[in-house]
């Protein structure tokens, strides 16, 4: 399988599209061109009302993977209840790691204190890749700004066979704060609390820095990444080195 990135058509004026267009553009075509094969993964954190916001202008039924770790803050998962009623979402899967898995390696439930890599993978990329299976293609709502390594991530790559859309890549900060202010969308109820970035309850504290929204995941640690947007390899080699 090849992919190359996508020409994004210009208005009539001439002009190029504008980043909501453009990630519109993006997704109807993703849609398009993969049908039921293509999915949109959410974490119902901070920001996802946006990507939300436009798949359900594109499609209500595109289906929307959520990962349900075990470990996640009931704000979330109300906030994800709140968003399916108000943007009328057809069809959220959640997902949750196998249980057998969580027992046997996790059975006091203190492994992401010990094994940060572990404890994401059993729980987040095991039944994330799993669930992958029977689509092609996927997006989801990564932006440049928010990390080092996330700062060169095209609109739309291939990764372990599959295609991974980014529609929100170029949008900066600013934009996304304007476009939730503008079409009054609701938001996470722990950002008024201060939270900038929101995973697992066990991993997410106030940001530690205040240029760096993700400062608070997995605070004192080198980790800056679930591995959900890893190879495998990669995940196994992080989890050797801890």
């Amino acid at each position: 399988m090849s992919i190359q990135e996508v020409t994004l058509p210009s208005l009539d004026s001439g002009r190029e599209l504008d980043h909501v267009s453009q990630s519109l553009v993006l997704l109807s075509e993703s849609f398009s061109r993969y049908g039921n094969e293509f999915a949109v993964v959410s974490s119902f954190g901070s920001e996802s009302v946006v990507l939300l916001h436009l798949v359900s202008q594109v499609a209500k039924n595109i289906p929307v993977l959520f990962l349900d770790t075990g470990k996640l803050f009931g704000e979330t998962k109300r906030y994800r209840d709140t968003l399916i009623e108000r943007l009328g979402l057809q069809k959220v899967i959640t997902i949750t790691p196998e249980s057998e898995q969580v027992k046997s390696e996790d059975p006091h439930g203190i492994l992401w204190n010990e094994n940060h890599n572990r404890c994401c993978f059993i729980r987040k990329v095991v039944p994330f890749r799993e669930a992958l299976i029977p689509y092609k293609a996927w997006a989801s709502g990564r932006k440049r700004y928010q990390t080092l390594e996330r700062s060169s991530l095209p609109s739309v790559q291939e990764e372990d066979g599959k295609v991974k859309v980014n529609p929100l890549a170029g949008w900066t900060k600013e934009q996304i704060d304007q476009y939730i202010e503008t079409h009054r969308l609701p938001q996470h109820p722990l950002v008024a609390d201060g939270f900038k970035s929101i995973g697992c309850m066990t991993c997410t504290d106030l940001p530690t820095n205040d240029q760096d929204d993700r400062s608070g995941r997995w605070a004192g640690s080198e980790k800056t990444e679930c591995g959900i947007h890893l190879s495998l390899s990669e995940n196994i080699r992080l989890m050797n080195q801890n």
